[in-house]
């Protein structure tokens, strides 16, 4: 069976209009959250040789500052000591006095568990503002190599007007990844960012290997009467088992991934591989269903221009 990609475009251009309206409408609404790396804040380690429910510990610590907070249970390789590391983002941080309220709390709800601070550290928010900024800088540099390089591989189908489009569909993924960072209050952080490059790498791998097979399609049709848009519909469909079985095998990895993070609420786990999962989703769509398509519409209104003069 061979799906009209081309025919049916509209509704997928359709379609990630309204999801690129979500992330706008999203972002207006609950804003996004940005996590210590990025904001700045504290880090509070205490050590415990007892039980200790990390839950009682970030309602208790989240009653007293009135921030949300981040708990995550840890130990000594070495020693065996059990620990739990509190993030608090913020400018202000946890001051000495709010430091010594959280302590009370604690020892007051586990009296036998021996939990007392060994450590505390600020964490200055220009550090992690830079390293964003350079991440965006990296990014925008290799959108415009994959614009360059789409551009002399594929020269003689067009290729830089297929690179365009093909950062066009890899800057919906990124939308698409934001948008599940906003919606689930996932804090933007470092894993933020090697989420996108992830899907980044996998989705214009995807798109290639459909210009590829358009290319060639070309070539063999060079002969023959057909259309540019039934030469890339047919490339697309040629592609379509390797892009979906490809991006099958990665999401049921990382599903597990996510699942064992949810089991053992390993939080940096979590926020890694459930948005990797729905970016792979988004990049497998945008690299079959928006990058061909766009390019095609894209074709078809410069020959239209070039005949109307």
């Amino acid at each position: 069976m061979k799906i009209d990609f081309i025919g049916n475009r509209k509704y997928y251009f359709i379609f990630s209009l309204a999801l690129v309206v979500l992330c706008v409408v999203s972002l207006a609404v609950f804003g996004a959250e940005l996590d210590i790396q990025f904001k700045g804040g504290s880090i509070v380690t205490y050590n415990h040789t007892g039980p200790v429910e990390l839950a009682q510990v970030q309602a208790a610590v989240e009653e007293i500052t009135g921030q949300r907070v981040n708990v995550q249970s840890g130990s000594d390789a070495v020693t065996g000591q059990e620990s739990f590391t509190v993030s608090l983002a913020g400018a202000q941080g946890i001051g000495p006095e709010v430091q010594m309220e959280i302590a009370a709390k604690l020892q007051e709800l586990f009296p036998d568990s021996g939990v007392e601070s060994v450590s505390i550290s600020n964490v200055d928010a220009t550090i992690g503002r830079e390293f964003f900024q350079k991440s965006m800088v990296a990014m925008t540099f290799a959108a415009l190599m994959i614009i360059v390089y789409i551009g002399i591989r594929f020269r003689k189908i067009g290729g830089w007007s297929a690179g365009v489009m093909g950062v066009v569909a890899l800057l919906h993924d990124v939308m698409v990844a934001f948008t599940v960072f906003i919606l689930f209050r996932i804090p933007i952080n470092d894993n933020f960012i090697a989420v996108v490059l992830t899907i980044l790498g996998c989705s214009i791998n995807d798109t290639i290997v459909i210009y590829d097979r358009i290319r060639e399609n070309k070539r063999l049709a060079s002969n023959s009467k057909a259309s540019l848009a039934e030469i890339v519909n047919l490339s697309i469909n040629q592609s379509l088992g390797r892009s979906v079985n490809t991006t099958l095998t990665i999401v049921l990895s990382m599903v597990v991934v996510a699942a064992m993070g949810f089991a053992y609420q390993i939080d940096t786990i979590i926020t890694f591989a459930f948005p990797l999962v729905v970016g792979m989703i988004s990049g497998c769509y945008s690299s079959l269903c928006l990058s061909g398509p766009l390019w095609v519409m894209w074709e078809e209104r410069k020959a239209n221009r070039g005949a109307a003069r």
